[in-house]
C-alpha cells in the first residue's frame, strides 16, 4: 500500500476534502493510505508527526494555490523536502493545481501537473470532472512506479497491485493518426451551457465579494432572479457605478447561449454580448459576439474565459469611476 501525503494550505481545506473523496476508490482497493495534518492525534507534536509522515510518503500531492505559495511552512519546509525525496527517487511529487496562482514560477513547474492542461480545479464548470482527472493521474503514477522512468520505493507497485492485475502489454507499432472526432449530443451541449452559467454565477459572487473586501467605499449585490438569470450591481460611495444582467439564452433557435447587457433590469430581450456553444474543433467551447462592445471573436473560449469577459464588461466602467 502506497502512503500518500497532502501538502496544502488550511485555506484550501475544503478542496483537499473534495480530492480525498475522489480518491476513495484507491483507498477501498487498498492502493493508498492517505495522510494530512488533520489526522494527527491530540497530544502529538505537530511538526514531528508531519515530518515523520512526509519521510514515509510514497506520493506527495502539493495543492498549488496562492496560499500554498505564501505559506512558509508549505512552500519552504514541506515542498523543499518533498523535492529532495523526489530527486532521490524515494517519492513522487505531483502538483495539483487547485486555484489560479504563480506556480509556473516555482519548482512545481518542473513536474507535470494535474488536472489536464494545468487548469486550476476551481476554474472547471464541473469540479467533479477535474477531480476525476486528478484521481486518474494519481492512479497512473502508482501504476508507473516501477516502469524505470521514475521509481520510488520498489515494493509499492508490487504490494499495491491486486492479485488479478495483469501488466499492460507493450505498445505495438501503429500510426499516431488514429484520433476520431467526438460527436456531441444535444444533452452534452445543454449541460455544457448550464454548467458554464452556474460557474459564471459563482464567479461573479466571489468577485464582487473580493472587490468589497479590497475597497471599503464599494458595495455590490448579486440577485438570482431565477435558474436562468442573475443581476449584479456595484456602488461606489452610494452611487451606482456598474450594473449587468446575465442570462441563459439569446437570439438563436437553440437557446444555447449565455448573454448579458449592461443594466440590472433583468430583461432577456436585449444584449450587449453573447457566447454561443460550438463544437467545430471536436470539443465543446464558446464563440463570442459582442454587439457594440467590439464585434465577434473567432477564438474559442472556455467557461473561465466566458466568466472573465463578462466580468470585465461589468467591472471596467466601475474601475474607472471616481
Amino acid at each position: 500500500m502506497a502512503k500518500l501525503f497532502f501538502s496544502y494550505s488550511h485555506k484550501d481545506e475544503d478542496l483537499r476534502n473534495e480530492l480525498e473523496t475522489h480518491l476513495a476508490t484507491l483507498k477501498r482497493k487498498g492502493l493508498i493510505e492517505a495522510f494530512h495534518d488533520r489526522r494527527i492525534p491530540a497530544g502529538a507534536h505537530l511538526d514531528d508527526a508531519i515530518d515523520a509522515y512526509l519521510e514515509e510518503a510514497d506520493v506527495i500531492l502539493c495543492l498549488a494555490s496562492p496560499d500554498f505559495i505564501d505559506s512558509e511552512y508549505c512552500y519552504s519546509r514541506e515542498m523543499t523536502r518533498a523535492f529532495e525525496r523526489d530527486a532521490a527517487g524515494e517519492a513522487k511529487v505531483i502538483p495539483v493545481i487547485v486555484r489560479h496562482c504563480d506556480w509556473p514560477n516555482t519548482p512545481l513547474a518542473n513536474l507535470r501537473g494535474t488536472p489536464r492542461d494545468n487548469r486550476p480545479v476551481k476554474s472547471w464548470p464541473d469540479r467533479d470532472e477535474a477531480w476525476l482527472d486528478v484521481a486518474r493521474d494519481v492512479r497512473a503514477a502508482l501504476l508507473a512506479a516501477d516502469d524505470g522512468v521514475r521509481s520510488f520505493k520498489d515494493n509499492v507497485a508490487a504490494v499495491a497491485m491486486p492479485a488479478s492485475y495483469v501488466a499492460p502489454v507493450m505498445a505495438r507499432p501503429r500510426s499516431a493518426n488514429v484520433a476520431v472526432e467526438r460527436r456531441f449530443t444535444d444533452l452534452d451541449r445543454d449541460r455544457f451551457v448550464r454548467q458554464t452559467f452556474e460557474f459564471v454565477t459563482e464567479f461573479f459572487a466571489n468577485s464582487v465579494a473580493e472587490v468589497q473586501a479590497r475597497a471599503p467605499d464599494v458595495e455590490g449585490s448579486i440577485v438570482n432572479l431565477d435558474a436562468n438569470r442573475f443581476t449584479a450591481a456595484a456602488y461606489r460611495d452610494g452611487r451606482k457605478a456598474a450594473a449587468i444582467t446575465v442570462y441563459m439564452g439569446g437570439m438563436s433557435r437553440t437557446g444555447r447561449e449565455i448573454s448579458f447587457h449592461l443594466t440590472d433590469d433583468g430583461a432577456t430581450n436585449t444584449s450587449n454580448g453573447s457566447f454561443y456553444v460550438t463544437d467545430d474543433e471536436g470539443e465543446l467551447a464558446f464563440k463570442s459576439l459582442f454587439g457594440n462592445l467590439g464585434g465577434s471573436q473567432e477564438k474559442l473560449v472556455g467557461p473561465e474565459e466566458v466568466a472573465e469577459q463578462i466580468w470585465s464588461a461589468f467591472f471596467d466602467p466601475m474601475s474607472r469611476s471616481r
